[in-house]
């Protein structure tokens, strides 16, 4: 049987792309045939490419001003105007198949969906944990709604995650909800009702021995969609 295709988008800075390998190996050992999405001129062009494509990945990334709540602290960069266009293409042209946000990809999403992000989280939410890691953030628990997609996906009420974020997930988009919290109440797992888009706030790619189930069930999905 033949891979299901992902997506997977990139970085972009002075006229080039990057990105994690983490994403695609974990996207290849889940089942999947990882493609990277390239910078497109246009909506047709973005088009044409999410025709190959059985899902869609969003990576992590910079800075999100959309649907922005106060000012982008020093210490993150805002996202390249190139790559916000492209990510906004190629989520417009794959809204029928699964869709994978980490991270910036989760922020992304809530924020197309006509969500809010926090700036600066740490800042502005009162008790709210370190949650960069190059502040000074470590590990930390992430709780699952019993009656979730994740929930039902992992198998467990909750799992030891990373941190790497400065914003964060203010108030849900349309058609989304939250369904996983840090110990401190930040959002930190978004999802549609169906299940086909889901959003973490983590990067599963960096610990796929325990996030592995999350990446076959996406796979699977984008198989049968």
């Amino acid at each position: 049987m033949p891979r299901p295709r992902i997506g997977i988008t990139t970085s972009y800075k002075d006229h080039r792309q990057s990105v994690d390998t983490h994403y695609a190996q974990a996207i290849e050992a889940a089942g999947g045939l990882p493609l990277i999405v390239p910078i497109f001129e246009t909506a047709d062009a973005a088009a044409e490419f999410a025709s190959l494509l059985d899902g869609l990945v969003i990576t992590g990334g910079p800075g999100i001003v959309r649907g922005l709540i106060g000012t982008l602290p020093d210490d993150l960069e805002q996202v390249d105007p190139a790559r916000d266009q492209n990510d906004t293409l190629i989520y417009a042209a794959v809204q029928d198949r699964p869709i994978l946000g980490i991270c910036y990809g989760m922020q992304f999403i809530n924020a197309q969906a006509g969500g809010t992000l926090y700036a600066d989280v740490q800042m502005q939410k009162p008790g709210s944990l370190i949650h960069s890691a190059d502040r000074g953030g470590t590990t930390h628990p992430v709780r699952f709604d019993s009656d979730s997609h994740i929930a039902q996906i992992m198998g467990i009420p909750e799992l030891e995650t990373n941190t790497y974020h400065i914003q964060a997930v203010g108030t849900v988009g349309n058609r989304l909800k939250a369904v996983g919290f840090g110990p401190d109440g930040v959002i930190e797992v978004i999802e549609s009702d169906d299940g086909r888009m889901i959003g973490v706030q983590f990067h599963p790619e960096r610990m796929a021995d325990r996030t592995r189930p999350l990446f076959q069930d996406f796979v699977n999905r984008c198989r049968h969609k």
